[in-house]
């Protein structure tokens, strides 16, 4: 248990300055979760879930996973220069060793279409954030008060996200932690701190069954060093995705996206830390699940859905 509380105090330490919140390899596959903006985007209703379990096999290790649920709203509109509008919601979990966060938001999106494939998205997140500590099953010799003492608190939340896409490639941008709230019962110096993400990418059409997808996404903490995932992802009759990625700040990525009975997806993916870390563990993995009531028109490459 001590190893727990040692990890703890460190991460928590650390994410304090710098990075505050879950990142996830499979990004590129949730842009909901991710940015607001795409609250609605699609015609259908959209359903993601995903687990993250972060080092394994390392004591007290981060994990975190999120249900997103992304709704278009109905709206009289013109083919073109007119506005469509999404709503949805989020919850998100992540746990660091004795540490745990829960936020529960609800987005709204509004959808520019300037002809058939240009697009703006601009949308918001709001709810709650909890933030808790629990000693539970912490031992020593000679326990501190103040680390046995067991903390929660409960902030208001908010994110601003906008996204532009075209025919063949999109650009992201997602504000995150606008409401900088003190974590008054877990550290005296503690808060949510803004961070920024920059997420863009392109389809490359090799056939009518066969496209390439590089994507990358910047994430800008408070403090600390920026963390850049460079995917490349391969798209066989929108049925098999193939990928790999790299982090630069600390792992090599493998991805893989299988498409079920078209409406269901599953999606897994394996990091290989290659930072310090990899002396306690080097093992990261996340699963996904995804339905959508949206049926393809076709199984060309041109339908790939982050393009629709």
């Amino acid at each position: 248990m001590k190893s727990i509380l040692i990890l703890s105090f460190l991460l928590l330490s650390l994410t304090s300055l710098g990075q505050q919140l879950p990142q996830y390899s499979q990004w590129s596959m949730h842009q909901f979760a991710e940015n607001p903006a795409h609250a609605g985007i699609k015609k259908c209703v959209d359903i993601h879930t995903l687990y993250r379990l972060q080092w394994v096999g390392f004591e007290g290790a981060p994990n975190s996973g999120f249900l997103s649920v992304s709704i278009p709203l109905a709206s009289k509109r013109n083919r073109y220069l007119s506005t469509r509008q999404g709503t949805g919601f989020k919850f998100e979990t992540d746990q660091i060793g004795l540490f745990n966060m829960n936020r529960l938001s609800a987005a709204y999106a509004a959808h520019f279409n300037f002809n058939k494939y240009t697009r703006l998205s601009l949308g918001l997140y709001g709810g709650i954030m909890q933030l808790g500590y629990d000693p539970i099953g912490l031992q020593g010799n000679e326990p501190d008060p103040a680390a046995m003492s067991e903390g929660s608190i409960v902030t208001p939340d908010a994110s601003f996200g906008a996204w532009f896409n075209a025919e063949k490639y999109y650009f992201g941008l997602s504000l995150k932690n606008l409401i900088p709230s003190k974590w008054s019962a877990i550290g005296v110096n503690s808060r949510n701190r803004f961070h920024a993400s920059l997420t863009a990418g392109y389809q490359l059409s090799i056939n009518e069954s066969v496209s390439v997808t590089p994507a990358s996404i910047l994430r800008v903490p408070p403090k600390g060093p920026l963390s850049v995932d460079l995917n490349l992802m391969l798209n066989i009759k929108n049925t098999l995705g193939i990928g790999v990625g790299y982090r630069n700040t600390d792992a090599l990525i493998a991805l893989l996206n299988i498409k079920i009975q078209e409406q269901f997806s599953v999606s897994y993916s394996f990091d290989y830390t290659l930072s310090k870390v990899q002396l306690g563990s080097s093992n990261t993995h996340e699963i996904s699940l995804r339905y959508t009531t949206c049926k393809s028109r076709n199984t060309s490459a041109s339908s790939c859905p982050l393009f629709e």
